[in-house]
């Protein structure tokens, strides 16, 4: 087999001309004479760019191939008279009912054997080719019919692909599984050495015996799983790839997006974002958890990363509260506003809402938006038009990027892979890690990015690997050589243990690494819940450790911390290991937030990594945005009360409008936007 690859970007990066800002339309749920209200308070409160048609299928084309774009024309020209720019979307995430009853083998099939019918949303089989025909045609139609408006800023295809439904086990997902096999093994020998079916007599002979991996007696073949898994996350890809055709057929220079949703296990998208012109995102953080922040902020540091640094558009927030929690807190004041301002902080170029005019009727009639139902006396009303003509202060900041010494790596590949059945603990999740490592980070205001494991690495000072258990050769040789020319990696634990085929890598644990990081491991101690070891470091602190312990032999290391107790006591908990001019850290355990804090501090200090500014007051956010000739510096106080902050330069707050000395004052909920010009001259 072929290692996996890394391939550069397909798409063009988009070209901003303003901070786009607005929301989610839906004026097919409104009698016409509401449209020019909306137009007109659209206006009022400084929206340049609403998204038009995601869910407005049954509208657009009635009956089969009788469309219907008068309404639209008349929407279109509309908007434009009023200074708002159309995300026009394919309808294609919301089939109509007709199309369901002449192709009801086009509803999506769960594993136990379920149809998942019409009457809610993205009920589709993405393999079915009678939907598919209708997805292209009905994109055909639209792009022929608005290609040249002057209304039109961007395509945006179909709607948060894999939400409910992340996978279909029907017949024709079944033909399509078997097909994608053949195509990535060639032969049923490859197929069978690939996925280990001398186990349990599973091998095959014919092609036509491979089945998806439905309910089974026992635990499924891992490596069926996994290939599954990157099967459905292509499928999907597939559906976008030819609406997209179609539009950029129709219409070259118009940038095309779809929406992501933050760490979204189904789809691979590091992959599915090259495909795109610009990333778009949404983000509905729960804002009764007081770390909040820090979530939204791990949500757009991966989204800015999947295309390298590029200018990203938040596509969907919510004004206030959300419907489909069990609890649904609301915004305060405020909140809205900061969370919109870390967005563009940590590079989005868009900020906009789902949706502009609350529901009426329907499952998000109580999803807050723009316009909510209070109407225009509402504080939600004014604190969107307060945010409406705050952003195009910020416009000079279009080019800026958000940069980072620090990566955190992410891999679907291995997200689905660690997550699979039968391993020494199931608890073991991808998540819980990445979130640790990112927030202890984001506490100290040190700008992160995710990279896959085979990308670049040159830009950055520190490499963190939390569980990277499936890794591919040119991943491992990737790592290896980025500490030799100086690197400091911090690897955790089950590292390195698989191959992309899900297969043991031979020798002791982790063997692709074991040179890398001086050391041996012989087995894995998961604990039972009621179970504790401690680990002491060298220089005399003492963490629990609850979870997860790694039995080391040092093949070179030192060790940093040692365990305590059980029949490995005494033996390393914690290593380090110098490595030509780089150095490679490893974490055998999993240490309560202290014990993180301690190592994060040792190795940060190694890697000579800084944050943006040292000394803020807790719950103070810092970030920074530049280009070849200035600096932005975002302050975020999400206390409630306020906080002054000493800067380390003068400079003009974008957000007040006034020149700010050494020191400035931000109220609680308070933010500034600081901006300077950079000094060439300096060392």
């Amino acid at each position: 087999m072929q290692p996996e690859v890394v391939h550069p970007a397909e798409g063009k990066p988009m070209n901003f001309t303003q901070i786009y800002f607005g929301g989610d339309y839906n004026p097919e749920q409104w009698p016409e004479e509401v449209w020019a209200e909306d137009a007109r308070l659209m206006q009022q409160a400084g929206v340049n760019l609403v998204s038009l048609g995601i869910f407005a299928w049954a509208r657009i084309e009635p009956r089969p191939g009788a469309f219907d774009f008068a309404w639209l024309d008349r929407l279109m020209d509309l908007l434009h008279a009023h200074g708002v720019a159309v995300n026009l979307a394919t309808p294609t995430a919301a089939p109509p009912a007709w199309m369901v009853r002449l192709h009801p083998e086009m509803l999506p099939v769960t594993a136990d054997g379920v149809t998942l019918w019409h009457g809610s949303r993205r009920h589709y089989c993405p393999h079915n080719p009678d939907y598919r025909r209708y997805a292209r045609r009905v994109a055909a139609a639209l792009a022929e019919r608005y290609k040249s408006h002057p209304a039109l800023a961007m395509w945006h295809v179909d709607n948060e692909y894999g939400c409910h439904v992340g996978e279909c086990f029907c017949p024709r997902s079944t033909a399509a599984f078997r097909d994608w096999l053949r195509a990535r093994y060639a032969t049923l020998a490859g197929l069978n050495a690939a996925w280990g079916t001398a186990f349990w007599s599973q091998t095959y002979t014919d092609w036509e015996e491979i089945e998806p991996p439905r309910a089974a007696p026992a635990q499924k073949n891992p490596a069926q799983q996994l290939d599954w898994a990157r099967f459905t996350s292509d499928s999907w890809l597939a559906c976008f790839q030819e609406q997209r055709d179609v539009l950029k057929a129709a219409a070259p220079g118009v940038p095309v997006t779809t929406n992501f949703m933050s760490f979204h296990r189904p789809i691979d998208y590091f992959e599915f974002a090259r495909h795109e012109d610009v990333v778009s995102i949404d983000s509905y953080p729960d804002t009764s958890d007081p770390g909040w922040a820090a979530v939204s902020a791990m949500t757009f540091d991966l989204i800015r990363s999947l295309r390298q640094g590029e200018p990203w558009i938040l596509m969907e927030q919510a004004a206030s509260q959300v419907n489909w929690r069990q609890r649904n807190a609301v915004k305060k004041p405020g909140v809205m506003r900061l969370g919109s301002l870390q967005a563009v902080a940590r590079g989005a170029n868009g900020i906009l809402f789902f949706q502009w005019r609350q529901s009426r009727a329907g499952a998000e009639k109580f999803h807050s938006a723009m316009l909510p139902h209070a109407g225009t006396e509402s504080r939600t009303w004014s604190e969107v038009q307060a945010l409406g003509r705050e952003l195009p202060r910020l416009n000079a900041l279009l080019r800026g990027r958000a940069e980072a010494q620090v990566a955190i790596l992410m891999d679907w590949n291995n997200w689905w892979a660690l997550e699979l059945d039968s391993k020494p603990s199931n608890d073991l999740k991808l998540l819980p890690g990445l979130r640790a490592w990112h927030r202890a980070l984001y506490r100290r205001n040190i700008p992160v990015d995710f990279a896959h494991p085979e990308s670049d690495l040159s830009r950055y000072r520190l490499v963190i690997a939390p569980h990277l258990y499936l890794v591919s050769d040119a991943a491992a040789a990737n790592l290896s050589a980025w500490v030799e020319r100086g690197g400091v990696l911090l690897m955790d634990y089950f590292s390195g243990i698989v191959d992309p085929n899900e297969q043991i890598r031979p020798g002791s644990y982790p063997a692709p690494f074991r040179g890398l990081l001086g050391l041996e491991i012989e087995e894995f101690v998961p604990y039972s819940p009621e179970g504790r070891n401690s680990v002491l470091t060298a220089d005399g602190r003492r963490f629990e450790t609850r979870f997860w312990a790694d039995v080391i032999h040092l093949r070179g290391a030192e060790a940093l911390a040692r365990f305590e107790q059980d029949y490995f006591a005494g033996s390393a908990a914690v290593t380090r290991n110098a490595y030509s001019r780089g150095s490679a850290y490893y974490l055998g355990a999993e240490l309560e937030p202290a014990g993180l804090e301690w190592l994060l501090e040792r190795v940060l200090g190694e890697a000579e990594v800084q944050p943006v500014l040292a000394g803020l007051p807790e719950g103070v956010e810092a970030q920074r945005r530049a280009d070849s000739q200035r600096e932005w510096l975002f302050l975020l106080n999400h206390n409630a009360f306020p906080v002054r902050v000493r800067l380390p330069a003068g400079g003009r707050d974008l957000l007040g409008g006034q020149a700010v000395g050494g020191e400035i004052e931000l109220p609680a909920a308070g933010a500034a936007v600081i901006e300077t010009v950079i000094d060439r001259s300096r060392p």
